[in-house]
């Protein structure tokens, strides 16, 4: 499928997206990752890999090795097209407030090279990571978009008072805010100039097809007995919940527990012998490990990020066609009835027995999800595109919403 693009429409003739994450490290399926593709399919784009709230700390050990080593082998890439009209660039950069001070003056011009590389000269300017807020006076740019996917300001690794005011100047600078979270859309509807909920998507096909067994299962867990249970994402403590998880373990001793993804926990968090962590993997073989399960669960939090967020996984999951266990949280809505829903270890234990002991309606989940495709957003989201403009018509529109 390929999203039309008429350039006479549109005061852009390319994307500089100041992305929520790093292309060559991060799961592939993130929502920037996803529209900046497609829209690449008929416009130059470019992706600048996330700008770093936080310089990482020694008291982490093993994950400062690992985060330090990951962003210089990043870094080292330079600007590279990995798809046709699609850049990726890692920008030299100083995490932190002060290391934003020091390092500030050549982020942009680095930008700029590289849109010009791109044939980007009249950029729309799309911006995820709050870390680029002073990006906005320094590229020249036809209009701005926010994409507000994730509350930042409530990453524990964050500074919420700095975040807060990047987030705050961007809100208050953009032409169109991009929501995935109707709750936290309303919430701020009378900061913003425009909105816009695109939910998230999912590769359908690719989910289906490795639910209906079209591939083969991954050596690392094809040995594990049944029943698997699975979890497939970032087990990090603004999302996760290692308690809730833990204790489901211990319930369910028979059940072999499988955790897929990147682990920001502290080293030796979990030491339950039917658990196997078999780390991040690339984005292409996750449909492989989900479809390997015969229950999959989201053991979220009850924070302030879970409860403004719209987690891709759960279509995903959907389109595997395995039943679900999940707590609660507002984007839930609409797939209530297609799930099972637990708040503490006891129940979602039993929730997971019941779901291992009654048959899944595969069918009725992807019918569901049928229109949810990563294509639907991005053609829903151009439409939106095409119709802004900055300049003094955003500054009107500015001026009527803070009224």
């Amino acid at each position: 499928m390929a999203v039309e693009h008429d350039a006479e429409r549109t005061a852009f003739d390319g994307i500089i997206c100041i992305g929520g994450e790093d292309w060559w490290y991060h799961n592939r399926g993130h929502f920037d990752f996803q529209i900046m593709r497609r829209l690449a399919r008929s416009m130059p784009v470019l992706f600048v890999n996330s700008l770093a709230v936080r310089m990482p700390s020694l008291l982490e050990k093993g994950q400062f090795a690992a985060r330090i080593g990951r962003k210089l082998k990043s870094l080292s890439r330079g600007l590279v097209r990995v798809e046709t009209n699609f850049w990726v660039m890692s920008p030299w950069a100083v995490p932190g407030p002060t290391g934003q001070r020091l390092s500030g003056w050549a982020l942009a011009p680095q930008i700029k090279r590289a849109a010009a590389v791109a044939g980007i000269r009249r950029p729309l300017l799309w911006v995820h990571c709050p870390a680029g807020a002073p990006l906005i006076d320094k590229i020249s740019h036809t209009a701005l978009v926010l994409q507000r996917t994730d509350r930042f300001e409530a990453f524990p690794e964050a500074d919420p008072q700095v975040v807060g005011r990047q987030i705050a100047r961007l809100k208050s600078a953009a032409d169109l805010v991009v929501y995935c979270n109707a709750s936290l859309m309303d919430e701020e509807r009378r900061e913003v100039c425009r909105q816009v909920l695109i939910t998230h998507g999912a590769d359908l096909d690719m989910f289906t097809r490795a639910g209906d067994a079209a591939v083969s299962e991954p050596d690392d867990v094809g040995a594990l007995k049944h029943p698997r249970v699975g979890f497939i994402g970032g087990i990090d403590a603004h999302t996760f919940s290692p308690e809730l998880f833990l204790e489901t373990a211990r319930r369910l001793p028979d059940a072999e527990f499988v955790l897929v993804g990147g682990c920001s926990l502290p080293d030796g968090w979990c030491r339950l012998p039917n658990v196997t962590m078999v780390g991040r993997k690339p984005y292409d073989d996750v449909a492989r490990y989900m479809a390997a399960m015969d229950v999959l669960i989201m053991p979220w939090n009850d924070s302030s990020w879970i409860k403004a967020c719209n987690p891709i996984k759960l279509k995903e999951y959907l389109a595997v066609g395995r039943p679900v266990v999940t707590t609660d949280f507002p984007a839930l809505a609409p797939y209530r009835d297609l799930v099972r829903i637990a708040a503490t270890p006891e129940k979602f234990a039993a929730a997971i027995t019941a779901a291992l002991a009654q048959p899944f309606d595969a069918a009725m989940a992807r019918n569901r999800i049928a229109h949810e495709s990563w294509d639907a957003k991005a053609t829903q989201l151009l439409d939106v595109l095409r119709g802004i403009r900055g300049g003094e018509n955003s500054d009107q529109c500015r001026a009527t919403s803070a009224a």
